[in-house]
């Protein structure tokens, strides 16, 4: 797959595309990221992508023609390397967008890519993403300075579901939502965890992961999945409960967990 990125700051991604495990979707070109400096389709000699916006106000805004030239360049190079049947997915990313999911995720970790826009100033001229923005995604309800970490919170979460990423490939099988559900807790050692403080006992390691015995840990980890998703997330049961996703004994765990609620 490859994801065309149209940005002010290509600089930007160099650090997060050579670094950390997911390094290696992107240097084996599984995910393969090419960079397109927006300036270089400005056409007056101080090279501008933005002015002031009509109707007054503060900011400026980026101009719709420059993002038009970036934007055919990428087309066309895509449709010469066969990407795209019916043109690629357009991403833009706003605080209006729709909030990006481990579901939307998976989705576009089996497509061909995408181009990604990445916005700066007072936002995109909005002829531009009226014409050509197919998907609009946001990182929550909060406002950033620009599209770049977006784009790369989105890289990086396609980078870690490609074939032979992650050293484990069942890691991201258990990740928070990849059952609809937060992940449960993890621990490694010391099996005690002391120093803490002059009274200190120590924190063990719940005895039952210590256990060797794997379905007694693996209902332990369901059950905390459940209780922490309950607590933090409540809507993300309702969700599993009407996708089927819940079998009689998770339900019977919340059951039991609602009464102990009620008591405390």
């Amino acid at each position: 797959m490859r994801f065309d990125v149209i940005t002010l700051f290509p600089e930007l991604f160099g650090p997060h595309l050579s670094h950390g495990v997911t390094r290696r979707a992107f240097e084996s070109a599984q995910v393969d990221v090419r960079l397109w400096q927006l300036r270089d389709f400005a056409e007056d000699n101080y090279r501008r992508v933005d002015d002031r916006p009509f109707g007054g106000g503060p900011g400026m805004v980026m101009l719709a023609e420059p993002l038009e030239r970036a934007l055919n360049a990428v087309k066309l190079e895509r449709q010469l390397a066969a990407l795209d049947g019916g043109g690629p997915v357009i991403i833009h990313f706003s605080p209006t967008g729709q909030a990006i999911t481990q579901s939307l995720v998976r989705d576009l970790a089996k497509g061909p890519g995408g181009v990604l826009l990445c916005g700066r100033y007072e936002g995109m001229d909005q002829r531009f993403l009226d014409r050509h923005v197919t998907l609009e995604l946001s990182l929550g309800d909060f406002v950033l300075s620009g599209g770049e970490l977006p784009a790369l919170a989105l890289l990086d979460a396609i980078a870690r579901l490609q074939d032979g990423v992650l050293n484990d490939a069942q890691s991201h099988q258990q990740d928070s939502f990849s059952d609809g559900l937060l992940d449960c807790p993890h621990y490694s050692r010391p099996e005690v965890l002391t120093g803490l403080g002059a009274s200190d006992t120590g924190l063990p390691v719940p005895a039952v992961l210590m256990s060797g015995h794997h379905a007694n840990i693996a209902k332990w980890r369901r059950e905390r999945s459940l209780e922490i998703t309950q607590k933090r997330r409540p809507e993300l049961i309702d969700l599993a409960r009407e996708a089927g996703a819940l079998s009689k004994s998770d339900e019977r765990f919340l059951r039991e967990l609602a009464k102990t609620d009620s008591k405390s």
